[in-house]
């Protein structure tokens, strides 16, 4: 009985160890007998005991790698190194178990020598710009080489470019004289357009000098205008009030004596006496008589 209940735990436990559950994004490569049976995929499986065996784990994921640098030629013979990372997925679990031994170190020396021959037919200058067409066709060429694996190819990147020290103190030369370049172009633009500002500003401010003083001259003008005829006016007014009082023959005669009073003031070097003067002394002499009369 206890021999029977032993080898019952053992069955028991055999059974159970040969139970299997593929978890999600994984697929199990089966052999029976040595050689390749099935595939399983997520689920609940039961292994044959002593006679099936999981003979590989396949993730199912996408995988990055990061390749080291890889020396490489460019077509004007400048050596420079260039790591890349490639993006890769298991499509068929069947064919990358049994095509090929060690399917990372297949993709790299692939990844290297598909490298050098893109690069070689590339220039220094073409290389430094061309990121995207070599990466292009660097995942193109991978994808077809790693079919038969039962690889996809994703992406391929260009991570580093490291050129020679020399080369990269050039660059760094140029980069700055570039620099310098757009900062003398951007300087020299500025002072420029700083320039026609500040044209436009003395035009502007000239214009409107002038402006102000035209405005002040046509008032200055007018004021005069405007005055002179206020004179006018006041005189003809004044004439027109004489000529309505009807003045007599001696204010006329007095209005003339003072007249000849101012004349007279001494600042004059010619003197023109009216034709008049005798009826003016005539004038004189009756208002002097009317002011003895009115003394007395």
């Amino acid at each position: 009985m206890t021999f029977l209940l032993v080898l019952l735990v053992i069955v028991l436990l055999v059974f159970v160890s040969n139970i299997k559950i593929v978890p999600q994004a994984h697929a199990y490569i089966i052999e029976r007998f040595g050689g390749y049976y099935q595939t399983w995929g997520v689920g609940l499986h039961f292994l044959v005991p002593f006679i099936d065996k999981i003979a590989k784990k396949v993730s199912l994921k996408e995988h990055v790698v990061d390749f080291p640098p890889q020396p490489v030629i460019t077509e004007d013979n400048v050596t420079m190194k260039i790591d890349t990372v490639v993006y890769y997925q298991i499509t068929d679990p069947k064919l990358f178990a049994y095509g090929v031994e060690r399917p990372m170190m297949a993709i790299e020396n692939l990844t290297a020598t598909t490298l050098r021959n893109i690069i070689g037919d590339l220039e220094l200058d073409e290389t430094l710009t061309s990121r995207d067409t070599i990466n292009t066709k660097m995942r193109a060429i991978l994808d077809e080489a790693t079919d038969p694996w039962g690889i996809k190819i994703n992406r391929v990147e260009l991570k580093n470019i490291i050129p020679p020290e020399e080369i990269q103190n050039a660059m760094e030369k140029q980069m700055k004289a570039e620099r310098e370049r757009r900062e003398s172009i951007l300087r020299a633009e500025g002072e420029k357009k700083s320039a026609v500002l500040l044209a436009e500003g003395e035009k502007e401010s000239a214009i409107l000098r002038a402006e102000a003083k035209k405005q002040a001259a046509i008032k200055e003008a007018e004021g005069q205008a405007e005055a002179i005829l206020a004179v006018q006016t006041a005189v003809a007014e004044g004439i027109k009030k004489i000529n309505e009082a009807n003045p007599s023959d001696a204010y006329v005669a007095m209005r003339a004596l003072e007249s000849f009073e101012k004349a007279a003031d001494g600042k004059a070097t010619k003197i023109i006496i009216p034709s008049q003067i005798s009826g003016i002394a005539g004038l004189a002499a009756s208002v002097k008589e009317l002011i003895s009369t009115d003394n007395k």
